[in-house]
């Protein structure tokens, strides 16, 4: 496998952890994808697309600090990936 298609995996994984990880906040403070999405301005399918652990959707550095903002956590814990 060359290095640049390892790196293509190694970021895969790490856009499916990051959502799942904004979905696990998300839910800890009791927020709809609706209401995070309003607190977050950003719309709902963007936070829907960003969560769905079969897709790849990449967020600019904006949107993750308004997200970890809204959710009232520093941005690092939406980095945290475990294996």
């Amino acid at each position: 496998m060359s290095k640049s298609i390892k790196i293509a995996k190694e970021n895969e994984f790490k856009y499916i952890q990051l959502g799942l990880n904004i979905s696990y906040y998300r839910k800890l403070q009791g927020y709809t994808q609706e209401e995070l999405a309003e607190l977050a301005g950003i719309s709902r399918s963007h936070i829907s697309a960003i969560e769905a652990p079969n897709i790849i959707h990449t967020l600019s550095i904006e949107a993750l600090f308004n997200i970890a903002a809204a959710l009232g956590i520093e941005p690092y814990k939406l980095l945290e990936f475990r294996e």
